[in-house]
């Protein structure tokens, strides 16, 4: 299912001209990270996916339908979003009964419901937390209820907005695996992050914004490279792409694999 922004301006009711022609083509199965300071404008633009807001003027289309002409209910069956704050997104009493409420939202058959929850369960690792409240468990195991309570949704498209603001080495690693689990399944996965080490390693496109503009995008290689352009955005090049750049290597380093196949080979 294909995202097409198309000549994307949104200004807030205050003035603030928060987007300012932003054109993106993200096709199906796509693994994409955007980047830049705060206040560049990306999660005002991934708020536009799925119709929390709308454009000031130019288009959003979502596998041809053009957001400002479906409701968000509609959009929720083709766009997941997990918020940076799970506490923004949890309301019921347990684990099991937050997972369940979007795909029976959705009206989607039992049997079709209970593999889903099944699987988001395994999939995050809560598999015997069912019972527990999700305000009864560690921040951690909370983004893994929000981000469940999506995967059960089955949307083809999933966004996360910074997946590991306050997550420790071992619930990164989970995340990493969720997020290659979807993406061979053929979901497209957008997220926006600060963490650049994290994109670099699990993501193939980097969209960097600087003051609501698109100024970079391309594949992870290509991006991290472009060190003085990253640095206007306060964005810095990974630490493994630093690192191999002081020790004079010439290949663009992003990931440990890319480090340790560079120093074989050299």
């Amino acid at each position: 299912m294909n995202i097409e922004i198309e000549e994307l301006i949104f200004n807030y009711p205050n003035g603030v001209a928060a987007l300012e022609g932003v054109t993106l083509e993200i096709p199906t199965g796509s693994l994409v990270a955007i980047v830049g300071q705060n206040g560049a404008g990306k999660t005002t633009l991934v708020k536009h996916l799925n119709g929390l807001l709308l454009p000031t003027s130019g288009t959003v289309q979502i596998g041809g339908w053009d957001t400002r002409q479906h409701t968000i209910a509609e959009l929720a069956k083709r766009i997941g979003f997990v918020f940076q704050n799970p506490d923004d997104q949890l309301f019921c009493r347990t684990v099991r009964e937050e997972i369940q409420f979007g795909p029976q939202s959705l009206k989607f058959e039992p049997v079709k419901i209970e593999g889903l929850i099944a699987s988001a369960l395994e999939l995050t690792e809560l598999r015997g937390k069912e019972a527990q409240n999700p305000y009864d468990l560690s921040p951690a195991w909370r983004k893994m209820v929000a981000l469940a309570s999506i995967l059960a949704m089955d949307t083809p498209i999933v966004v996360l907005d910074e997946p590991t603001t306050g997550q420790d080495a071992v619930s990164i690693e989970r995340i990493s695996r969720i997020i290659h689990a979807l993406h061979s399944s053929g979901k497209t996965i957008i997220a926006i992050s600060h963490d650049i080490d994290f994109c670099a390693e699990n993501f193939e496109r980097m969209v960097v914004m600087r003051n609501g503009k698109v100024i970079l995008d391309g594949p992870i290689h290509e991006v991290v490279a472009q060190r003085e352009t990253l640095a206007s955005s306060y964005v810095e090049q990974p630490q493994l792409t630093r690192l191999a750049q002081k020790l004079g290597f010439s290949p663009v380093v992003c990931t440990p694999d890319d480090f340790i196949r560079v120093l074989r080979d050299s």
